[in-house]
């Protein structure tokens, strides 16, 4: 049995949760900014080889007290879905947690987690995975999906619109440094494929991306932060 929240979202509580997300999105961005992760390897050469392990724990560890606010916050449904709608959200869910499973063939997770160390992005190269074809930013498109099929109370939705605002602006900032990495390639990619919800005719087929690779040939896509 699952117990209760022991208090009751209001405002204040409600409030509370907003600001805990912008302050957790600031420190993750400013972590990940280019000009800190330069000034860590200037200063702390030693650490530069394992600030991306790190940079992930410290993005875990700071996640769980949100968590838990969450948690205390929750409350009844703001409203209630019928089944077929309900079914239908958790089948959607569940398809994008396997298409998120399915993905991680594509990415150099080793690099990704801070367990190895992470190539240059210029010299190891921009390519495209499947998804990457119709979505500039698979796994921000993968999250929404989970976020918004989740049953909504207010601390839910709070929850649910800063994540949603941090993954665009997100998307807008790792675009921005993408093009600085890549150049002309990922421009013309960009003006090409949608960068968080697949759209029809904003897309590239296969044969497009097969081209694509063998004049852009890489060992990974663009790496999410």
């Amino acid at each position: 049995m699952v117990p209760t929240p022991p208090i009751q979202a209001g405002p204040a509580g409600l409030t509370l949760l907003a600001i805990a997300w912008v302050l957790y999105f600031c420190l993750h961005s400013l972590l990940a900014a280019t000009p800190v992760k330069a000034m860590v390897a200037a200063r702390l050469p030693r650490f530069a080889p394992a600030y991306r392990l790190a940079y992930n724990g410290v993005a875990l560890a700071t996640m769980l007290p949100l968590l838990w606010l969450q948690w205390l916050l929750s409350g009844a449904p703001l409203f209630d879905l019928p089944m077929p709608a309900r079914v239908a959200c958790d089948i959607a869910a569940i398809s994008a947690v396997a298409a998120f499973a399915w993905t991680l063939r594509w990415y150099d997770m080793g690099a990704f987690s801070g367990l190895r160390a992470e190539a240059d992005g210029a010299a190891a190269g921009f390519t495209l995975s499947p998804m990457h074809r119709h979505v500039r930013h698979p796994w921000y498109f993968l999250a929404l999906v989970v976020i918004w099929t989740r049953p909504m109370d207010a601390a839910w939705l709070v929850s649910a619109i800063a994540i949603t605002l941090y993954l665009v602006v997100g998307s807008w900032l790792e675009d921005a440094k993408l093009v600085d990495t890549f150049g002309e390639p990922y421009r013309r990619y960009l003006e090409r494929v949608p960068g968080l919800w697949p759209w029809p005719g904003r897309n590239l087929s296969a044969e497009e991306a097969a081209g694509w690779r063998q004049l852009h040939g890489t060992q990974a896509p663009p790496d999410p932060q």
